[in-house]
């Protein structure tokens, strides 16, 4: 899909939402505050009341733009073993492949993509799985061609910010924060986590609720005060095993029609230096190192989010023309198949596995 096709053929503009509006949506996306009435914090940022922000907020979730509020967690801090998948399918019949591989409770996005390469899934299976198990079943039951693991190697950058006021440049530069570059080994063992560790966890995976108290009623399901809830949850923060609390916004809706995905043939001498000088470019949203094969050269990986594709386009050529790095390519985002937040401690895996793979 070329620039001009995909330009004309989305309104690239949310265009009734208001300055206050764009910066509530962006407040929640980058700083929500883990206290027991946090829209009440958030009303005192932007200079209005509580009821205001919560309508506000309930007018985005109507209108498809805001996802949900919950806990982000940190996949291998947890003791998850992930990475990101390419296959080679029949062009005739990726959509079939898709829904195959959309089954599993590990698979949190999936998308088909303008290459040979052209399903591209994340995978996770919680610790003591054989991860390659799963991903053998998935490959025989996508009938792919071809399967390719692509674990992260070195995180350099992670964490979604989609600027609603429509005012970040496509070469601009924001600062790389603790939680956008967390550890990530390629093996991490699990945790020692306490019952209620667990069960907060799992509760907080579900949509904040938009009410003056909402983690008094998550603070409920898992049977704890809302004091002790949050308690946990800056607890698991500090431990690294939360990333952060934040929106998940539909991006499309939210006006943020184009994604693409760079990856860049930079030379392992150079990924000291070139793969956090990708990651500082504000549009770019995950910056990774991940391994090689004889068919993709590719060691740096950079997602990039824009209104428009051109305004993707713009950002990747400031990227190489600042690094130099001319050997890349651009693969865009066709359809969306499948795009959840990985639920943990859930017996969906379980079932899976019994039905997957039982011999």
């Amino acid at each position: 899909m070329d620039s001009a096709t995909q330009d004309a053929s989305e309104n690239n503009v949310v265009e009734e939402f208001s300055d206050t509006d764009r910066e509530l949506l962006n407040a929640i996306q980058w700083d929500f505050p883990l206290e027991e009435r946090p829209f009440a914090v958030l009303a005192t940022r932007i200079g209005t009341d509580e009821t205001d922000v919560r309508e506000r907020l309930q007018r985005a979730k109507d209108q498809g733009v805001l996802r949900q509020l919950s806990a982000i967690f940190d996949t291998r801090a947890l003791g998850y073993s992930s990475a990101l998948i390419a296959a080679k399918i029949d062009p005739d019949r990726v959509d079939d492949a898709a829904a195959a591989v959309s089954q599993h409770p590990g698979v949190s996005h999936n998308y088909k993509r303008n290459h040979a390469y052209n399903l591209w899934y994340t995978l996770a299976v919680p610790p003591g799985e054989d991860f390659d198990a799963h991903l053998d079943a998935l490959h025989r039951e996508s009938e792919a061609l071809v399967t390719r693991k692509l674990p992260t190697i070195q995180l350099y950058k992670i964490g979604v910010k989609l600027d609603m006021t429509g005012k970040t440049a496509a070469n601009a530069k924001a600062e790389v924060l603790e939680h956008e570059r967390p550890e990530r080994r390629t093996d991490m063992p699990a945790p020692d986590l306490s019952v209620r560790d667990a069960t907060v966890i799992r509760v907080a995976q579900g949509d904040l609720e938009l009410v003056e108290e909402p983690f008094a009623v998550l603070g409920a399901e898992a049977g704890c005060t809302a004091a002790e809830f949050l308690e946990t949850l800056r607890d698991l923060k500090d431990r690294k095993l939360m990333r952060r609390f934040a929106a998940v916004m539909n991006h499309r809706n939210a006006g943020f029609k184009a994604n693409a995905m760079g990856v860049w043939a930079v030379p392992e001498d150079a990924l000291v230096e070139i793969g956090p000088q990708m990651a500082a470019f504000a549009a770019v949203s995950h910056c990774y190192r991940r391994p090689t094969y004889d068919d993709w050269p590719y060691t740096v990986f950079t997602m990039v989010h824009g209104r428009t594709a051109r305004d993707c386009e713009a950002t990747i050529d400031a990227i190489s023309s600042e690094t130099g790095v001319a050997d890349y390519a651009l693969l865009w985002s066709i359809k969306e198949y499948k795009k959840v937040r990985l639920r943990y401690f859930s017996p969906d895996w379980d079932e899976w596995s019994k039905e997957h793979l039982t011999p």
